[in-house]
Order: C-alpha cells, then structure tokens, then sequence
C-alpha cells in the first residue's frame, strides 16, 4: 500500500470536510438540523452497518449516486422502479442488472420516514450516503465489474499488461460467465480500501474496463493520472471537489429552499442546462427556429441578438434589464451612450418571446434566458461553434441607464481599462480576448471607429485610408453609416478577427488595444492561428459571462412582455 494509515485518514478527513461544504453551498448546513435533526446520523449509521455487512455495498452506494446525477440532475430519479406508465432508468442499460443498494436506501428512508415523515428528499439521501460510504473505507479504487464489461479488453485489445490478460481471462472466459465478477482495483489485499491504487493499475497498464485504460494511454489525462499515482492525498482532496461539484447537477430545489438562500453571484450554481427540460420541453427548439429565420432575413441580426446579450449581462447581471423601455419609473438602459441608436433586434426579442410562450402554454421562459439561449443559436447560425447554455434566469423589474453608461466599455477603451472592467464583472483577461472575438461579425458606426482611423498610429495606413472615405473627418459624414468589424467575413463566425489584430486591421481602436505589445498579444496569436481553440473558449466564457448575478428563486419575475415590467403590463 503506498499510502501510510494516518495519511489515508487524513484524506478522508478532507474528503468529509469538503463534501460537508458541498451540501452548504446548495442549502444551508443545517437545513435538516431544526425538522429532522438526527437525519445525517440515521443515514450514516445504516450506511455504516451495510458497508460492514458487504464490504462492496459501499461502492455500489456511491455507484447509484453517480448514475443518478448524471440523468438529469441529482433528483434521485434512478430509484423510481417502473409502472404501467412510467419506464424507470434502473433498466437503461448502463444500470440493467448492475445497479444495487436500493434496499439500503429503502431502510434509510423508513428508518427516516418513522423518525421525520416527509422532511429528508431521497436525492439527499443518496448525496450523503454517497459520502458516508467513501469515509466508511469503500469507491472506483474499489468495487468490482461483470465480465460482459471487460471481456472484449482482455481478450482484444494491446494497451493491456499480457499477465494481467491472462488471469483475468480465467475469471472471464471467452464465452460463458457473463456476470463473473473482478475487482476494478487489482491490488488484491485493498481492494475494499479508498486509495490510489486504480492509478498505479492504469500506468502499469492493468484497468479493468477499457474506459479506464483510455485514461492513460498515451493522451491528455496520462499526466494527471501520474499526479493521483505520486500523491495520493491530492487524489483525495480532489475527489472530494469533484463529488462536490457533481452534486450540483440540475438538483431540484423546493422555492421554500430557495427563499432562505442568500442571493448573490452563487446564484448561478443553480441554473441548468436542462431547467426547461419538463416545463417546457419545445422552449430551446422554439427559440432556434425564430433566431435561424431571423438571420436568415438578415445576416446582421446574429450579430445584433449576441451583443444584446453582451450588453445585458454587463449591467448589473444577466437579468434581461437591456429589453425594458422607458417609463416614468424606469430609464431605460436602451438610451445609455453605448446602447442609443446602436443596440438592436428587440422585435426579434418579441417574436421569440410570442413564440416560446405560446409553445409552453404560458409564460414560462424568461427574456433574460431568451437573450442567452439566442446569443448561442446565433452564433451557430452564422457557422461558430455551439455550448450548453445554463437556465434559470428570471427578469429584471429595474433598469439603470447611469449603470449602463458606467459598466459597459466603449470604443476608446485601453488595455488597461478593459480589463479592469472585465475583471469588475468577475471575467479574466482570457475573457476579454475570446469575447472580443465576438467582433469577427457584426458592423460599427462611423462615430465608434473614427478617432481609431485619424489619431491612431497603430492602424495599417491602407486599412485607414479605406475607411476615410466612408468616415469623413469632423463628423464630415453620416456618423451613423456602418463598416464590418471584420472585413474579410463580417457575417461569418470564424477566427479571422484576430488575423486582422495582427495586421493592425482592427476597426475599433479597443479592438487592437488586444494586439499592441501588451499582455494579450499572445492569446492574439493563438486564436489566429487556432480556430479550434477559439470556439472551445468562447463557449466557456460565454457560460462564465452568462453567470452573472443571475436572478434566481423568488428574484425578479417572468415578464409576460420583454419591453415592460409585469405590474405595467
């Protein structure tokens, strides 16, 4: 064992700490301590009595808690059993004859039920069996697999220790013995020990399933496997992370809950990609459509529908502020110095918002939600790539035209000042390269671009000769009159943007503030000369800008009309 005892006890101490703090950033830590306060105790002692019982239970606890999380959320879905009208997951494949511990959770919730009828959710249940099962010494170090699962490996595959092969291939013949059982961890002696011993199998090309030899097989996640082999205390630590992070998948929060929560930018851990996925099964669908023909009558309008998201976002969270018009209440944020005469495809807005309504029945999906989800249909409808977007958001019944005037960055911007007003709005200097590549569609005014064409020395002098001619000095012209912020493909999402920094081809002068000799250059270069690259990140920081004080729970309202508030409609 490479682990010393009082090292493994260590890591589990972290483990039990940090998967305590999971559970307090989805509701607070003692939100059974007043209604069923010996809850945690019940479940750990008859976790504690299982795992005793079978050594193997815990695995299979902390199996089911995967499995469920991992459809739809952590909504202990994967327990309902099959009706006449209802076909549950436990016969998906994956989980068909495989899954087990049902009885345990079955006396835990008696056991519960008896002491606190109707107070402990069979979603936490899991979570903290889970937990307890990993601190009572049991998990994927451990646990064991059906020779229908690794049969094909054993016998067909190379990236396989030859010795290995063959004594697994006594367990598993070539035919029969299909629900033979071997161990996921090799290290015979512990395998019912949480440890880094399936590690140490993958480098030694010993994984049972071909799932987890592709873990270490010549690939990205090769070196992060040999970092879990060499310490086996940051494996636990980091294990614990990610059952944190995995409990947050889309769990199902009573508004009671919500209520209680304190309301702030950890509100965006409770938006998902699937909110609508019961409410409203045809809302992304409907959204699409009307986004693709709306481009379609106008290339332009991709552009329009990802900056009023933009434009939303960096004022006071993405709360769909930038859809309401003016009142005698409201200053609208359409009238700020960024946004007058230059934000657009509200009727867009409207016509999705008819359309999603009518296809749910009602006024389900919020304006703030719509902005994001079409900022993304655009995006692909003009050839960029794709991403999930995370759902939840509810509207604004506030507008600040002085707010927008101060947070939203314009035009005459340097380095410097994007990106302190990136890092004010929680995003990185990565952030402000990848979502200034936002530019490669869409058009700018005269009025935005024509101190850059005259003043400027880091321009292409052809590139600004170009220009003056559409752009007269002094306000010669129409200020209004448009130039593409990419020349080459203003109505293609590509990469190109960055190929114009490069050559000193940026319209704006905040524009090629990302290429002159500053910290960015080099995130410049990489975009340009990898596209891929490119859309991976921009789908990340358009998540991570999506995430901004979200209003969530009882904040805010659905809004039955995206221009007003609903106590004016």
């Amino acid at each position: 064992m490479a682990t010393t005892f009082s090292g493994f006890k260590l890591g589990i101490c972290l483990l039990f700490c940090v998967v305590g703090l999971a559970l307090a950033e989805l509701q607070p830590s003692n939100f059974y301590e007043e209604r069923c306060p010996k809850a945690l105790s019940i479940i750990k002692t008859a976790v504690n009595l299982a795992v005793l019982k079978e050594r193997r239970m815990g695995a299979s606890l902390l199996r089911l808690h995967f499995h469920d999380c991992f459809v739809q959320g952590c909504d202990a879905s994967v327990l309902l059993s099959d009706t006449a009208t209802f076909t549950g997951e436990q016969n998906a494949l994956p989980n068909k004859n495989s899954l087990r511990g049902f009885n345990v959770i079955e006396s835990i919730k008696s056991a519960l039920e008896f002491i606190c009828p109707g107070v402990v959710s069979c979603a936490d249940i899991l979570a903290v069996a889970a937990r307890d099962s990993v601190v009572a010494v049991s998990a994927h170090t451990i646990g064991k697999a059906r020779c229908t699962t690794y049969r094909s490996r054993i016998y067909n595959e190379t990236n396989i220790d030859p010795y290995f092969a063959k004594s697994m291939q006594k367990i598993c013949p070539i035919s029969g013995g299909d629900n033979n059982l071997a161990s996921l961890d090799t290290n015979i002696p512990i395998i019912d020990l949480f440890d880094n011993g399936y590690f140490r199998d993958l480098v030694n090309k010993k994984g049972l399933l071909h799932s987890d030899q592709v873990l270490f097989n010549g690939g990205s996640t090769d070196s992060q496997v040999q970092s879990y082999v060499k310490n086996p205390i940051l494996f636990q630590f980091d294990f614990a992370k990610a059952m944190v992070k995995m409990g947050k998948l889309s769990p199902l929060i009573s508004p009671n809950a919500l209520a209680t929560t304190s309301f702030s930018s950890s509100s965006s851990s409770l938006l998902s990609p699937n909110y609508y996925g019961h409410s409203c099964p045809q809302a992304l669908s409907t959204i699409r459509r009307v986004v693709e023909n709306a481009v379609q009558r106008e290339p332009r309008m991709g552009a329009s529908l990802l900056r009023l998201h933009f434009h939303d976002c960096f004022v006071n969270g993405c709360d769909g502020s930038i859809l309401l018009d003016p009142t005698s209440t409201i200053d609208s944020e359409k009238n700020a110095f960024p946004n007058k005469d230059s934000v657009r495809g509200f009727e867009v807005v409207d016509e999705i918002k008819e359309a999603v309504d009518k296809a749910c029945g009602k006024p389900i999906v919020s304006c703030a939600d719509i902005l994001a989800v079409a900022a993304r249909d655009s995006v692909v409808a003009l050839g960029g790539p794709t991403w999930k977007v995370r759902l939840g958001r509810r509207d604004s019944t506030t507008a600040s035209r002085n707010d927008a005037n101060n947070n939203l960055p314009i035009p005459s911007f340097s380095l410097s000042q994007l990106i302190s007003n990136f890092n004010n709005h929680g995003l990185n200097e990565k952030d402000l390269v990848v979502l200034s590549g936002a530019h490669t569609v869409g058009f700018a005014r005269c009025v935005s671009f024509e101190e850059h064409i005259y003043n400027d020395t880091n321009i292409n002098p052809y590139f600004a000769k170009r220009l003056k001619f559409i752009c007269p000095k002094n306000g010669g012209g129409n200020p209004n009159v448009l130039a593409p912020l990419d020349m080459a493909t203003a109505v293609n999402f590509d990469a190109a943007y960055y190929g114009d920094l490069v050559h000193k081809q940026g319209l704006l002068h905040s524009d090629q503030e990302l290429f002159n000799g500053g910290s960015t250059d080099g995130l410049v270069k990489k975009y340009w000369r990898d596209p891929k690259a490119f859309y991976n990140d921009f789908g990340e920081s358009m998540v991570k800008m999506g995430n901004i004080k979200p209003l969530t729970g009882d904040h805010g309202e659905i809004r039955l009309n995206c221009r007003k508030v609903n106590k004016d409609y």
